[in-house]
């Protein structure tokens, strides 16, 4: 236990340096679902290791309930660790994630092919340290991994490996124009 404690006020401690709003260390462990999901999910993680059967599921279900973080208590994270909003986001079982990584909400680590006779093998991506993942990401597959000081873009999908040091991100086009320039009324239908 008093090793899970140390990572967790590593983990409170990042929020902190993290998340502008966050003025202590006493706000994060109160109020914030990021820092409550992992913090079950530490818990549950180690009645996991001890093969504990359903127990260590039915706290992270909780969590999720509570959240909308949806970590697999069989996961493997590293410290600190920092879920900023939390919503959404998805971790699945045989997910590796390194030291001082950095999720956004809606961010799904999750495997490419869901079939029963992969119950005990590697399904789930690992993710190295010092990586951020921001908002919507979808990386999926046992076998990608994403290296060491990445950034990953927010609406980013892979199902493949990214080298060390890299920046991935999705070109996309939004067009703002004066309603004045529109000859005609716009009708919307929905």
């Amino acid at each position: 236990m008093p090793e899970i404690y140390g990572m967790l006020l590593e983990d409170a401690e990042a929020f902190t340096r993290f998340d502008p709003a966050a003025e202590s260390v006493e706000e994060v462990i109160l109020c914030y679902p990021g820092f409550f999901s992992i913090a079950v999910y530490r818990l549950a993680h180690e009645l996991y290791k001890l093969k504990v059967p359903v127990l260590p599921r039915v706290m992270c279900e909780y969590a999720h309930s509570i959240t909308g973080v949806d970590i697999h208590p069989g996961a493997r994270i590293g410290h600190p660790f920092f879920i900023d909003h939390g919503t959404g986001t998805v971790i699945g079982e045989t997910t590796i994630i390194g030291n001082n990584v950095k999720i956004y909400q809606g961010v799904t680590l999750g495997a490419l092919f869901v079939q029963k006779g992969m119950a005990k093998k590697k399904r789930h991506p690992t993710i190295e340290d010092d990586v951020i993942i921001y908002a919507r990401s979808t990386i999926l597959g046992g076998e990608t991994v994403i290296g060491h000081n990445t950034v990953i873009g927010g609406n980013v999908w892979l199902t493949e490996s990214v080298l060390p040091h890299s920046v991935v991100y999705q070109k996309s086009q939004v067009s703002v124009r004066d309603s004045k320039d529109i000859k005609g009324q716009i009708n919307w239908i929905i």
